[in-house]
């Protein structure tokens, strides 16, 4: 239904449309640097990528796991896993402790060891082990199939559902948001281990959940509000602050959570959490600033196209 000529203009308090250079240049000084770091710095992988060494130990007295995670401080090895089991353990102490660290020289483990006898209490050893990595690169490459099939399936959806260019700006907009947080884990070389790819895979149905219901909006004023030759960029502005309060809203409660996951989870919820964070911030970015502009952007072209098909003369065509 087109727009009537006394229906009043929305008043859009901001043109984000008309300034998407500067929001793809904004994401480009974070990609581009982030992608040279990736292939110079590469990643902090953990033991479930590189393997590592298991300690299981029965300790004489029941110890917590603030008391094992404060030896291991001593030697730089925060972000060990640190599990507590056994018929007498609770969710504060256990006589049973297993510590997963990564590949350990014999001095070193043999030092944390003492350390822990010292300053924990007297231990039997069960096990003592070098295990292999858990994520492989088999399954890496398995993981990476399932997400590019996965995208292939929401353009295919959305392309149903909307039209395919709402489908392939939504896909880009997943691959920004995967890009900002590998480039950011990159840059400061936080641990990456399979919390880590649950924390992607967490952004990566976030920010897709976000981006449809601002598509879904524009759809809706492309029927009640749009005739052809009409301005896009004026329609997209009115579609993303008819749902910015929703989306605001969305982000917000989801960071609220994940920052108190942050400061009171514990050592080992840290980079997951950060992970979430990262991507939290990105997706609700990418939504409002990228995957708009894209669908504008390639729409304009189809109709510039489109009309230049219809005045070029028989023998142009």
């Amino acid at each position: 239904m087109a727009k009537k000529n006394n229906e009043p203009e929305v008043k859009i308090p901001f043109d984000i449309m008309r300034r998407s250079k500067i929001w793809f240049a904004i994401s480009l000084l974070v990609i581009i640097p982030g992608i040279i770091s990736m292939f110079v710095n590469g990643f902090n992988f953990g033991i479930d990528f590189t393997g590592g060494t298991i300690m299981d130990m029965r300790f004489e007295k029941q110890v917590t796991l603030v008391e094992i995670r404060d030896v291991l401080k001593e030697y730089g090895l925060d972000n060990a896993t640190i599990q507590l089991s056994g018929e007498a353990s609770n969710v504060e102490s256990s006589e049973n402790v297993m510590i997963r660290t990564v590949d350990l020289e014999e001095n070193d483990r043999k030092a944390i060891m003492a350390s822990l006898k010292e300053k924990v209490g007297n231990y039997t050893v069960l096990r003592e082990e070098k295990v292999g990595a858990t994520i492989g690169g088999e399954l890496i490459m398995d993981a990476l199939m399932a997400t590019v099939i996965s995208w292939v399936l929401i353009i295919f959806y959305v392309s149903y559902r909307f039209e395919w260019r709402f489908g392939v700006s939504a896909v880009l907009a997943l691959v920004h948001d995967i890009l900002v947080v590998l480039s950011i884990f990159s840059f400061t070389q936080k641990q990456v281990d399979s919390s880590f790819v649950a924390a992607i895979l967490t952004v990566v149905g976030y920010s897709i959940n976000d981006t449809i219901v601002i598509f879904d909006r524009i759809r809706e004023n492309l029927k009640l509000h749009f005739r052809r030759g009409g301005d896009l960029y004026a329609l997209a502005n009115r579609s993303i602050f008819q749902t910015l309060t929703r989306s605001l809203y969305t982000v917000f409660t989801c960071l609220f959570t994940t920052f108190a996951l942050y400061w009171f989870g514990g050592d080992t919820t840290k980079d997951f959490a950060f992970a979430l964070i990262c991507g939290f911030f990105s997706g609700c970015y990418s939504s409002i600033f990228i995957a708009s502009p894209l669908w504008v952007i390639m729409r304009n072209i189809a109709e510039k196209d489109k009309a230049a098909r219809k005045t070029a003369t028989p023998a142009e065509v």
